[in-house]
């Protein structure tokens, strides 16, 4: 078939773009991602003197971080409309997210989606998978506080010990907010085939949208970061024990995100732009945490509960190109989230400088001592 010169020069575009994208991606993280750790070695006084104060600066730096990751995909026509129950209303307060997880792109969206959501993304703790420590933005989180945790049945029980170990050591003493979690344990199109299977042999409900959920760090959270009035358990542990003033783990966002035609978007796309303009689609449900069951099978049947609305949610959605309504109500209320563009050239502006400033440091001291 030949090619027309109308689609060659759109195919030469796309590729210019990507090429363009991706220069400006990798300048953008050789700038922002040293001149992060660069602050807060200086800083490191700071931190001995006043801690709290560190690391409310520490988290405005990871904030903009995100932002930056964010920018990629705004500026690309990757937006979002979000659904639900408004988040805004408990983002001072602690909160679990659950999320169904798809692809790479998935923590790009909600890097994207809770910027606008008050002090959320400075003072958030994420679980991720350990290949995660070594990319670019490894470093990043391993100074911010999130938990790097290995898949695996050989790794589980040590893992979810390390995890509670790591909660009591980190999320108080640096006054975390909100812990996001993947329960599926995994991308969708991995699991899915297992998941089923084991759904069949448990007699489950047969899902094609997400996968059954894992327990263990579910319930780590709960048992480690719940205060013990709650639920009426004593599951605070040390770590609501040591900051008297916390009111503990108050909320449970289970969080859906949805693309269309169900065709999730990739790491690479969101740098690249090579897809088209598209609009994904976040639903939220906020669920007080004194409705969650403390005990382990109880607890596991609410989380499978949990999924179970969500294959509802997303067959709803890709029927129709919305979610349902909120029950009791006849028409589903969508907002469309929206970013700066002032503030992200601020902040894009801020890394390069900054990148400048370290670069001309290092060369006056250099010339200094030698």
């Amino acid at each position: 078939m030949a090619v027309t010169l109308e689609q060659a020069q759109r195919v030469g575009y796309t590729c210019l773009k990507a090429l363009l994208r991706f220069a400006f991606m990798v300048a953008n993280n050789l700038v922002a991602i040293p001149s992060y750790v660069l602050y807060l070695i200086v800083l490191q006084p700071l931190r001995i003197l006043d801690s709290k104060s560190f690391w409310y600066i520490e988290g405005v730096l990871f904030k903009w971080l995100l932002a930056m990751v964010a920018s990629w995909g705004w500026w690309a026509g990757y937006t979002v409309v979000e659904w639900g129950d408004d988040v805004k209303a408990v983002s001072e307060d602690e909160a679990m997210v659950l999320v169904n997880h798809q692809a790479t792109g998935d923590v790009c969206t909600l890097m994207m989606c809770l910027q606008d959501k008050g002090t959320v993304v400075r003072q958030m703790m994420w679980l991720m998978d350990h290949i995660f420590k070594y990319t670019n933005f490894g470093i990043v989180s391993l100074i911010h506080g999130d938990f790097f945790i290995r898949q695996g049945k050989t790794h589980r029980d040590q893992q979810l010990v390390l995890l509670k170990d790591h909660l009591e050591k980190y999320y108080r003493s640096r006054n975390r907010k909100w812990i996001v979690l993947f329960p599926e344990g995994g991308f969708l199109r991995k699991r899915r085939e297992t998941s089923q299977a084991f759904a069949k042999k448990n007699n489950l409900p047969f899902l094609k949208h997400v996968t059954l959920p894992r327990l263990g760090a579910t319930q780590v959270i709960l048992k480690t970061l719940v205060a013990p009035q709650e639920n009426g358990t004593p599951s605070g542990g040390d770590a609501v024990r040591k900051e008297s003033k916390s009111k503990g783990l108050q909320w449970v966002i289970d969080t859906t995100i949805a693309y269309p035609k169900a065709e999730p978007i990739d790491i690479q796309t969101w740098i690249l732009g090579y897809r088209q303009p598209t609009v994904t689609h976040v639903h939220y449900r906020i669920f007080p945490v004194k409705d969650v069951p403390a005990e382990p099978e109880a607890l596991t049947n609410w989380l499978y509960q949990r999924f179970i609305e969500k294959e509802d949610l997303l067959t709803h959605f890709y029927e129709t190109g919305a979610f349902p309504p909120p029950q009791g109500q006849t028409k589903a209320i969508s907002r469309e989230m929206t970013l700066s563009n002032l503030w992200l050239v601020a902040i894009q502006s801020f890394a390069f400088l900054s990148g400048g400033m370290w670069y001309c440091l290092f060369q006056y001291l250099y010339h200094c001592l030698f």
